[in-house]
């Protein structure tokens, strides 16, 4: 048994849904009045002045057909499925929550958390500037709740979104934990450089404020340019759970002791930090270990410590662990420390590195091949213009010839496809230790994704705060993708193509306007399934003339 009723779709502001609300019932289909239902139309197109259209089998010519298509215009086609997906894990972060109680009280002439939404979800989609994100969401996106958004909210948006930043990461990396059900054990932290298109550091601009953006050592090789640092914590399966700013000539030893500090407040359970060799010093690690802390860092192999030189000497077994990684473990005893360490061997690595140093030696004995005949001043000079990869394998002879340093090969070799790793946690075996250094990569895949994907750099913000807030918008758009991939087992590239091609016509006749969404694939549905993300209605809005 079916029921007939007259019914329109409202947009639902807290739960930003669309539902439909019935005007008026017309009872069984069995039962239906269709003549009086008949009337009550022509009724209706009467009083709006709409022509009748022809009765059922009446014949219409050609030239009628340009009237009836004249009176339903299409006036835009806008994207829908990607922010609509985005929206949706937004909500369930408790993000849009998060940020709506903590604007409570402040007055913004637009939504602020629909307008830092847009800006996140433009960096996801199609990353561009802010000024060209306002005509993103009136032009080309469907952002619920956002018609149309000017670049001083944006800007405002910003600023607000940089001064709750804190609040902000800590209630969404809970809401995060809880969805995934994420076990934060390790936890892995990098940093990178991003650079500005301009040749003017901090400080050489009065009207900029002074040290933020400054030369350093460039990750991005664009030493040419003013730079900034960004560091990033993330856990074992790729989730970023905050990012920091520094100026662009911070050395990265001390970073590691202002993360620790600021995720205290976090209260996390037990953390083993897993960083590179950049933070690796007796300081840095000492400092890890307090209040129960642990750290699996990489030792540098040709470093001045005694304690890895002691364990790349010592003798044993290696023993494989995963695919082509032989591992063994060392415990060197100071007296003072217990350190364990981990000494991994990769076969194929070590031929690939073999392969590079003959290349290396090929080229050296080129170069240094008629230097015999020159006088040692010039010999002097040929030695100093030589790379340093280079420099290392060569040697100057009691007579100040230039010759291959056999003992530095040998040595060198050694070397070949090893790798060394340090840590303070005595639960974790060898193998353990091993695979979860090999997953500081997810950083690395972190750093590419925000590079590339999201557009990070070059950036165009010239003030500290709005380099600060940019940052932060790139951190919530690679949180949310990351979330995207971690439910779907599938890239961020395939579903934004998909999601893509799902998109929100405008039309516009007599009556009004109305937006209709295309028709969604089975692919598009499985990834919205995936998300636990409800499939959009199919009228988004209808807005009917009204007529005084």
């Amino acid at each position: 048994m079916r029921y007939v009723a007259l019914a329109h779709n409202e947009w639902d502001v807290d739960t930003r849904r669309s539902r439909a609300k019935v005007l008026y019932n017309f009872g069984r289909e069995d039962r239906l009045d269709r003549d009086a239902l008949t009337r009550l139309v022509a009724s209706i197109n009467r009083y709006l002045g709409i022509d009748e259209p022809p009765a059922a089998g009446a014949d219409t010519t050609a030239a009628d057909a340009p009237a009836a298509v004249e009176a339903l215009g299409f006036i835009a086609a806008r994207r829908l499925g990607g922010v609509w997906a985005l929206d949706g894990l937004w909500g369930q972060l408790g993000i849009a929550a998060t940020l709506s109680k903590l604007a409570a009280g402040r007055r913004f002439a637009t939504d602020v958390e629909r307008v830092i939404f847009a800006l996140v979800a433009n960096r996801a989609l199609e990353p561009t500037s802010k000024l060209a994100a306002t005509q993103w969401v009136t032009e080309r996106a469907w952002i619920p709740g956002l018609e149309q958004v000017s670049d001083d909210a944006c800007y405002r948006a910003m600023d607000w979104l940089l001064a709750i930043a804190d609040e902000l990461a800590e209630q969404t990396y809970w809401a995060t934990a809880d969805l995934l059900n994420l076990e934060v054990d390790l936890l892995f932290f990098d940093t990178t450089s991003t650079y500005f298109e301009t040749d003017i550091a901090d400080g050489d601009d009065d009207q900029v404020s002074v040290g933020f953006r400054s030369y350093g050592k460039s990750k991005d090789h664009r030493g040419d340019l003013p730079q900034i640092i960004v560091g990033m914590a993330v856990t074992r399966s790729g989730i970023p759970i905050r990012v920091w700013t520094w100026p662009g000539d911070t050395g990265d030893s001390p970073l590691i002791r202002e993360v620790k500090d600021d995720l205290r407040a976090w209260k996390l359970s037990r953390v083993v930090w897993v960083t590179d060799r950049g933070f690796a010093s007796e300081q840095n690690r000492r400092y890890l270990q307090r209040a129960g802390g642990h750290y699996i860092c990489g030792e540098k192999l040709r470093g001045d410590s005694d304690e890895a030189a002691a364990a790349l000497a010592r003798q044993g077994r290696y023993r494989t662990v995963a695919g082509n990684l032989r591992v063994k473990e060392v415990v060197v005893d100071d007296g003072v420390m217990r350190d364990r360490f981990v000494v991994c061997h990769n076969p194929d690595q070590a031929t690939r590195d073999a392969t590079v140093r003959d290349q290396l030696l090929a080229r050296l004995t080129e170069q240094i091949a008629d230097t015999d005949r020159l006088d040692p001043q010039q010999r002097v000079a040929v030695a100093a213009r030589l790379p340093a990869g280079l420099r290392r394998f060569l040697r100057t002879t009691p007579g100040g010839k230039l010759r291959i340093d056999r003992s530095a090969v040998a040595a060198e070799a050694k070397l070949d496809g090893r790798f060394l790793l340090r840590t303070s946690d005595p639960t974790l075996s060898a193998e353990d230790v091993a695979l979860g250094y090999k997953q500081l990569l997810e950083v690395e895949r972190g750093w590419r994704d925000m590079k590339s994907t999201l557009a990070l750099r070059p950036v165009f913000h010239r003030l500290e705060d709005r380099i600060r807030a940019h940052v932060v918008l790139c951190w919530l758009a690679l949180l949310l993708i990351r979330v995207a991939e971690t439910k779907t087992a599938d890239t961020w590239r395939n579903l934004r193509h998909e999601l893509d091609r799902l998109h929100v016509g405008q039309f516009t006749g007599t009556a009004g306007t109305v937006a209709q969404r295309t028709d969604i694939t089975s692919r598009q549905q499985a990834i919205l399934r995936a998300l636990d993300v409800d499939a959009p209605p199919r009228f988004l809005d209808v807005a009917p003339t009204i007529i005084s």
